[in-house]
């Protein structure tokens, strides 16, 4: 396994060290959030293919990280189209001033090599060992990761139609799937990262591929995720009314 950290390790380098060179000729540091997803694409297809082993779960697993990261892409793609730089990227660029192209390759393309890389840690194990057969804990995983994908998926698109409505301005969104939790799509991204974690719990050492579902639920609840929107939304009486009667990560039904 250390050969098949070491290379993707070194994938994820290059392939950052390429979209900050892409962020700096278009003067916008949003990029790296369309390059999440098709990142985990790039390193799991090509620890597959260098490892060899094609079996069944390998192949389950690149079906799943192609799905999940290929929407998520063109997804972010679509929402950032002809927008300005992202709101916590343009105030990055005005508070690190002279020092911004460093802070940049370092604090945000960088860093998001490294998290990409440990996030990543289930696929590595399933796509870069020899695996055994499929068995139940592979279909309880993909179950648990289509949930999390159905939740992420309709919580962006119920979403995006809710911002598209003129009617709708300055308004909240609360109804479909965020009248069950104020983070849908929060909670379908730590969802389907859990599912990965249990497909990998079968491969050799696989309870090390917890690290990743395990610290992509904590960023969401507690660093970039959902503290930055709720901080957002703070005060607001309709949002303090919303967020009484809602619960704020784990999908359950409304308050009165």
């Amino acid at each position: 396994m250390v050969q098949v950290i070491s290379l993707a390790a070194l994938v994820i380098f290059l392939y950052m060290s390429t979209v900050f060179l892409v962020a700096l000729a278009r003067k916008n540091n949003g990029v790296v959030d369309i390059a999440w997803g098709a990142g985990f694409i790039l390193v799991s297809a090509v620890i597959f293919l260098n490892s060899g082993h094609n079996r069944a779960r390998g192949w389950l697993a690149l079906a799943l990280v192609l799905t999940w990261g290929g929407r998520l892409a063109l997804h972010i793609h679509k929402r950032n189209r002809g927008k300005e730089e992202d709101f916590r990227y343009a105030a990055w660029r005005r508070a690190w001033g002279k020092f911004f192209v460093l802070r940049s390759f370092f604090q945000i393309f960088m860093l998001q090599g490294l998290l990409m890389l440990l996030v990543a840690a289930p696929l590595l194990l399933i796509v870069g060992q020899e695996q055994p057969p499929l068995n139940i804990l592979d279909g309880l995983g993909a179950c648990i990761w289509l949930t999390g994908f159905l939740f992420e998926t309709v919580g962006d698109r119920q979403l995006a139609a809710f911002i598209s409505n003129p009617v709708n301005r300055g308004k909240l969104m609360t109804g479909g799937l965020w009248s069950v939790t104020r983070h849908p799509n929060y909670f379908g991204e730590a969802a389907l990262w859990w599912g990965v974690g249990v497909i990998a719990l079968s491969a050799p050492h696989g309870w090390l591929g917890l690290i990743g579902p395990a610290l992509i639920t904590f960023l969401l609840l507690f660093v970039s995720g959902v503290p930055l929107l709720e901080k957002k939304y703070a005060g607001r009486p309709d949002w303090e009314e919303y967020k009484r009667r809602t619960p704020m990560f784990v999908p359950w039904f409304p308050g009165k």
